[in-house]
């Protein structure tokens, strides 16, 4: 009886612990703003980075977040404009880009995203369906009302918002979003800047296909361009095209050691492979044995 109400209490405990640490976590979030244009934000909370642009009458919206962060980042918005949230845009299906769909989903705020977008948030959301933990409202508000599968275009008096499929790079579904006067561009998670990437290779990600949407980002930009990264800092041409020699020149020692019929444990703990940039790159929430290891993986097509 005495073990059992020990282990009853260290239950109480941890479950107390967690809580708490979860509440203070989101009371330490800060919505932070950055100004990229005269009409184009970039939001920065906890998941990946946000975009907003006020347009003549309404706000074109990139990406949300958690839910649990939703009365932070209307705030944020609040901000900067009273106008509404006309379009919201989710650039792939992760949970910290689309977490805050069902909040921001009113009947003046269209949900937009790739056909795979939809499919994959409707997956993940029909199993909390089904298992009683969200109700059929926020279920149907989770999911993106307007999908297309290469291109999509909207128009804001002189304005014009350009958005684009990448295949099979973060994930399956991945769209950027470039607004063409601004001279701005969403990348969504097809860019972690300043840090090793995660390619979510069980999501239809690939690292050839995240190369080339660089690759394709590089064709579409100028010089000037401001980048806005699923994660990171703001970014610039110059630094996408170093990032993009990065990855290449990783990729290319990985397919040596393939060649040579390295295993994975063997390149996973090979740290020449990455050494020249792991100090620039390594630090992030993708280290550089398991950036390893995922190119390891989607070049051998495991």
């Amino acid at each position: 009886m005495a073990l059992y109400k020990i282990k009853v209490q260290l239950l109480i405990f941890i479950s107390s612990f967690c809580i708490s640490s979860l509440s203070a976590q989101d009371k330490e979030v800060v919505i932070s703003i950055d100004k990229l244009s005269d009409d184009v934000y970039m939001l920065t909370g906890q998941g990946g980075n946000i975009g907003i642009y006020i347009g003549q009458k309404n706000v074109f919206m990139i990406d949300d977040q958690f839910d649990r962060l939703s009365d932070k980042i209307k705030a944020a918005i609040k901000s900067l404009t009273n106008k509404p949230i006309a379009f919201l845009f989710n650039t792939h299906m992760h949970g910290d880009h689309t977490g805050g769909n069902a909040s921001f989903n009113t009947d003046l705020t269209t949900l937009v995203a790739h056909n795979n977008v939809r499919k994959r948030v409707m997956t993940g959301q029909q199993k909390k369906l089904e298992d009683k933990k969200i109700t059929k409202e926020y279920y149907d508000k989770m999911l993106p009302e307007v999908t297309f599968s290469e291109d999509i275009s909207f128009y804001d008096e002189d304005e014009t918002i350009m958005a684009f499929h990448v295949h099979n790079a973060h994930t399956d579904g991945d769209a950027m979003v470039y607004f063409v006067n601004n001279d701005v561009i969403h990348m969504g998670d097809t860019y972690f800047a300043g840090r090793y990437p995660y390619i979510d290779l069980n999501s239809g990600g690939s690292l050839q296909g995240f190369i080339d949407a660089h690759k394709k980002t590089l064709l579409v930009i100028g010089d000037e361009t401001k980048i806005i990264p699923g994660h990171g800092r703001p970014s610039t041409k110059k630094e996408l095209e170093i990032y993009v020699s990065m990855l290449e020149d990783v990729k290319r020692s990985i397919l040596v050691a393939i060649e040579a019929g390295k295993s994975l444990e063997e390149v996973k703990t090979d740290n020449s492979i990455s050494a020249a940039y792991d100090s620039t790159y390594g630090t992030g929430f993708i280290k550089p044995e398991v950036m390893r290891e995922t190119f390891y993986k989607s070049l051998k097509g495991e």
